[in-house]
């Protein structure tokens, strides 16, 4: 690998969106403009996709000018998509690679062709291990390129990082969004209404987003008298992939919420009871979806609408309202936590560059929570939320729920 100064570094993001994306994008550059201005800075259009394709523009005077802007913004300026550099099929089926070329080859020559020394990639562990792959490609063949990633994942998820950027906004904005929604209650006898979120295999977001709505909760004024009860606002059930769910127990102990007073509200992970839902469409004979990833596709799915349906035979809901705060949470823009990690994490990527140390940036938690460029090959997806962490039991507790047992999460 080469340690000369880098003259040229490119920014892509990819996956989903979160709410670092822009964010983290306008750090770089912010960063970058502060202290080696002369290094050139371009942007590939559309993530892994822009690569292949060799879609980039430059970032000019005028647009390191305006990055600031970025910080109050969510999604990607600078476009994403959802390819794998590894599922050669799929890069040719959409016409990103011709039969027969190598798509990881295909974008190493085309970074070489453009210049670039340093490769910024922001995403999550998909978006991560891709960039391992390539980064791994790019020193097999002497191609000496460094690449360096953020970790962008709502979901909390990757090993082994201590906390993902845009995760805490998610939470936040997820709870701001049920805020609203659970009002639903009053608009039919019986309810129930089902918050379902984002985490296909890790329930940290669920846990969250309901810890911080139980702090919305904490900070308003009720009128029990008038029907404006905490009760019927609160949550009374929480179920993420990691722990065990009885739901004939479940469901006496919420038909007994349910009786009392006339609502129940439920959140569930998106990946909670998944490989159930995946059994029962597979016996039925139908195609479970799935993602260039190989990853089943939750939205055709529809773990909420299978959770509401199980749980409204059981306690005799009238009606039931699944809602999901996952886009309306993943597009906001970072508040003031994730603003001041996103800060920490651009400047040391930068400084990462200009000495061309590959990885991701991130605490690492197998060396004290020490925040640096972690080695690519230990970045791993599906780190499973801990169930027995203090603030979970006690949010737990404080809803009635029992603590389900862990399940063995696979990775």
């Amino acid at each position: 690998m080469s340690t000369a100064k880098p003259r040229k570094v490119a920014l892509l993001t990819a996956g989903g969106l979160a709410p670092c994306l822009s964010s983290a994008v306008g750090g770089l550059i912010e960063r970058y403009t502060e202290i080696a201005p002369d290094i050139e800075i371009i942007a590939y259009r559309g993530g892994y996709k822009g690569l292949l394709l060799g879609d980039s523009y430059k970032i000019g005077p005028a647009e390191r000018a305006s990055a600031h802007i970025l910080h109050r913004h969510g999604g990607s300026p600078i476009g994403n998509s959802r390819v794998k550099l590894t599922n050669v099929k799929d890069c040719v089926k959409r016409g990103l690679v011709k039969e027969g070329q190598n798509p990881q080859q295909v974008a190493a020559d085309q970074l070489v062709k453009d210049g670039v020394d340093i490769l910024h990639t922001i995403g999550g562990d998909d978006t991560n291990t891709a960039a391992a792959d390539l980064a791994a490609f790019l020193a097999k063949n002497n191609y000496g390129l460094s690449v360096i990633g953020l970790p962008k994942t709502i979901d909390n998820d990757v090993y082994p990082i201590r906390q993902s950027l845009g995760a805490w906004t998610a939470a936040e904005q997820g709870a701001r969004y049920f805020r609203n929604v659970v009002a639903e209650h009053g608009a039919n006898p019986r309810m129930l209404i089902v918050h379902e979120v984002m985490g296909r295999n890790c329930g940290w977001l669920t846990a969250a987003t309901a810890r911080d709505y139980r702090k919305l909760l904490d900070r308003e004024e009720f009128a029990p008298g008038l029907g404006l009860s905490r009760a019927r606002l609160e949550v009374h059930g929480i179920f993420v992939p990691e722990m065990s769910i009885d739901i004939a127990a479940e469901a006496a102990r919420l038909k007994a919420i349910m009786d009392r007073q006339d609502n129940v509200n439920i959140f569930i992970s998106e990946g909670a009871g998944l490989e159930a839902i995946v059994a029962e469409m597979t016996a039925k004979g139908q195609d479970v979806p799935r993602d260039a990833f190989g990853h089943v596709k939750l939205d055709a799915v529809n773990p909420g609408k299978w959770f509401g349906e199980q749980f409204a035979k059981m306690i005799g809901a009238e009606k039931t309202l699944v809602q999901k705060s996952g886009y309306f949470a993943r597009a906001a823009a970072a508040n003031i936590d994730d603003l001041r990690l996103i800060k920490s994490c651009t400047d040391l990527a930068v400084e990462c560059a200009l000495r061309r140390e590959s990885g991701v940036i991130g605490h690492d938690e197998d060396q004290g929570g020490v925040l640096r460029a972690i080695e690519f090959p230990r970045i791993k997806g599906g780190k499973p939320f801990n169930i027995d962490t203090p603030w979970f039991t006690e949010t737990l507790a404080a809803i009635g729920q029992p603590k389900g047992a862990r399940l063995a999460v696979k990775h």
